[in-house]
């Protein structure tokens, strides 16, 4: 479950100062006495129900974003393409959906688009994970987005339109790159840098 960057910093200042104000002198305080603590002062509901309405949030997140994605199947691939009444080339449709339903800037071309996200393996991959592939002889050439059992989204080339591909096809499994995340608070922050 993902949590937001102001809500760890918010439950580590909680519990921080839980743990300081009421340790032993002689700093002996037990895991039961700040488990006490917190369920006395109605702690515990609190941070479990911050935690359900983030993951909720991401959830929900997630699923408008890969819901998204498939209302541009059939969108004809335009190299250099970044909206559905021009055509997309892949990184111009992932940016497109990032733009529209996380609100998020995405870098335009896909080799961009793996610097700026976070590396993880390709048996973590979630829905609205980024996939990346070698297709012109150099690497992360392609990009989709992940949409779950081995699938993922794409503007694919000349000729074809957006589609769901499986990942587990010939052609798409040799040229396997890597996956990334796109860990919002990350890029919100790199954003905000870049434009000062």
């Amino acid at each position: 479950m993902l949590v937001s960057t102001p809500m760890s910093r918010w439950l580590c200042v909680l519990l921080f100062s839980c743990v300081s104000a009421h340790a032993a002198p002689d700093a002996r305080s037990t895991d039961d006495d700040i488990q006490r603590l917190l369920v006395s002062r109605g702690l515990i509901s609190q941070i479990n129900t911050q935690l359900h309405e983030a993951g909720h949030s991401v959830a929900t997140r997630t699923s408008e974003l890969v819901g998204a994605a498939m209302g541009f199947l059939g969108v004809p691939y335009r190299r250099g393409g970044n909206s559905a009444a021009t055509g997309f080339d892949c990184s111009g449709f992932v940016r497109a959906i990032y733009s529209q339903t996380v609100g998020l800037v995405l870098p335009r071309r896909a080799d961009e688009q793996a610097n700026a996200t976070q590396k993880i393996d390709k048996s973590d991959l979630r829905p609205g994970d980024l996939v990346f592939f070698n297709t012109m002889r150099r690497t992360f050439s392609h990009v989709g987005i992940y949409v779950g059992e081995g699938n993922f989204i794409h503007s694919p080339r000349s000729g074809a339109t957006v589609r769901v591909e499986s990942m587990q096809t010939p052609y798409w499994s040799h040229r396997f790159d890597g996956a990334r995340r796109v860990e919002t608070a990350q890029l919100v922050a790199d954003t905000l840098s870049v434009s000062r």
